[in-house]
């Protein structure tokens, strides 16, 4: 008996060490690495620009960043239209990977998504700094740290 909880104690460390970190709890980077990044994109010009007929595709500065993403996970985009508060209520669903289209570290969206390091910064209409985001699945810290990486290689 002795001899049982040291061991125990041991191996349930050694378990503990082999866990990968960060990690995904809904494995989004595995699932989407060489498979499908669904994508919701709300419109907010020159950031996101939404086609006129339904066969067009999106458009616009952050389009163009994802989809530079998306190629370096081997990854083609879905894409999903919508207003934010639609395109959130699916991230937090899981039925969406990210959702772009303008938004800012004030995002109101905070709560509900994980929003990535700025990886840009912008002057508002009123002069003040606006600082550029795109929201992720929360807890889903894997995908997160692979985007935040690509968007700060960028260094926009």
């Amino acid at each position: 008996m002795r001899r049982t909880i040291p061991t125990l104690v041991l191996l349930v460390a050694l378990t503990a060490c082999s866990a990968t970190i960060p990690s995904d709890p809904d494995d989004t980077l595995d699932r989407v690495t060489g498979g499908i990044l669904r994508v919701g994109v709300s419109p907010s010009p020159p950031w996101t620009d939404l086609p006129d007929g339904p066969d067009g595709e999106p458009a616009g500065t952050e389009v163009e960043l994802v989809e530079e993403f998306a190629s370096t996970i081997d990854s083609e985009v879905q894409w999903a239209t919508g207003g934010e508060e639609e395109l959130i209520g699916q991230l937090e669903r899981g039925e969406l990977d990210l959702v772009i289209g303008g938004l800012t570290a004030r995002s109101p969206w905070a709560e509900k998504a994980a929003l990535t390091y700025r990886y840009t910064e912008t002057t508002g209409p009123d002069g003040a700094k606006e600082l550029h985001v795109m929201a992720a699945p929360m807890g889903e810290n894997a995908f997160l740290v692979e985007l935040e990486g690509f968007l700060l290689e960028k260094d926009l």
